[in-house]
């Protein structure tokens, strides 16, 4: 038996594998959250949680971004669909012998401005030169930290019902909930997909690399929040099917309202890639309690994500998630075995 790629690309794959080989043996649980959970960090201490991250994305400099604010964006993002504050972080580099200095610099200096961004600061690194063909490989840790747009968000929750959480989990969704995505998919896919291809002329599409938290304490201000993921490897299709098993319901979400680019479409087809199981490193999957659904939504979109949509809600007539087509009917939307591209993030 071997490791295939597929144990790491995001799908059912990948969940199976951490489950049998990984989780079975170093199950923990310190605070609310445990590592079974898989969510996407942990809490150590009332007031902090911990994630981290590693990135082998190819190639290391895309449209719209790289490697370098690939990781502070994506730490930050998982530490951001918990409600937490993105604060300190960790920096690990792991280098081919011979890599560019200039594509470094450039690389570094990616990380160096969303850091500005975010308001985070790398506090601790370690740098490694090897005799391979990696490229460059990244990992970063990152401390979340309790604010009052999160407190907030939790107080006007439990005004519509009980919620036992003290971070917003993915698991957190009821009958009833809405579910919003926060912009257009598949975009960060489609950008490494032409890259690498090189299509990108055949496509003026850029990665929504995007820290997250620029508009979420906003929406988490305005309050109702329930469950939040971000939709990165396996896409919405993952996102949305981890997210109903976790919590227990069902989703219903209709294609026509997803968010989605005419040009990201018409690529997508022409591959024929679906962009539901492509990958996303700027947006956020959210359920929010019916009442303040439009709100938050408004919110979203005078925060910047003007693509923003309501696409379905969450029921508890079935348990899986099932989406309506462009020509009406329902069918199953399954998670997928594994995202479509590989070293994607």
């Amino acid at each position: 038996m071997i490791v295939r790629k597929e144990d790491g690309a995001g799908g059912k794959y990948m969940v199976d594998f951490l489950r049998k080989h990984v989780i079975s043996k170093f199950n923990s649980k310190v605070g609310e959250i445990a590592l079974n959970d898989m969510d996407d960090s942990t809490d150590f201490h009332p007031d902090y949680i911990l994630t981290t991250d590693s990135y082998v994305v190819d190639p290391p400099v895309f449209p719209g971004g790289s490697i370098g604010s690939l990781a502070i964006c994506g730490t930050s993002n998982d530490l951001s669909v918990l409600g937490a504050e993105p604060s300190f972080l960790s920096l690990s580099l792991i280098l081919q012998d011979g890599f560019p200095v200039d594509k470094l610099e450039k690389i570094l200096s990616d990380m160096e401005y969303w850091l500005k961004e975010t308001g985070a600061s790398i506090i601790t690194g370690d740098t490694k030169v090897v005799e391979s063909n990696i490229g460059i490989a990244v990992n970063t840790s990152g401390v979340g930290v309790r604010n009052g747009y999160l407190d907030r968000n939790l107080q006007v929750v439990r005004e519509y019902r009980e919620y036992p959480y003290r971070w917003v989990r993915d698991s957190g969704l009821a009958n009833g909930d809405v579910i919003i995505v926060s912009g257009g998919i598949a975009e960060h896919g489609a950008a490494i997909m032409a890259s690498r291809e090189g299509l990108e002329f055949e496509i003026d599409v850029k990665s929504d690399t995007y820290p997250v938290w620029l508009f979420l304490r906003k929406a988490l201000e305005t309050g109702g929040i329930t469950a939040m993921k971000d939709p990165t490897r396996g896409g919405i299709a993952a996102t949305l099917n981890e997210m109903a098993e976790k919590s227990g319901v069902g989703i219903l979400v209709e294609q026509e309202k997803i968010p989605l680019r005419d040009d990201v479409k018409s690529f997508c087809d022409v591959l024929g890639l679906d962009p539901l199981i492509m990958a996303n490193e700027g947006k956020v999957v959210m359920g929010v309690v019916a009442e303040q659904a439009e709100d938050v939504l408004r919110i979203l979109k005078k925060a910047g994500q003007k693509d923003a949509a309501i696409v379905g809600y969450a029921t508890s007539e079935f348990q899986e998630v099932v989406i309506e087509t462009l020509i009406g009917t329902r069918k199953i939307l399954p998670s997928p075995m594994a995202d479509p591209i590989p070293r994607v993030c």
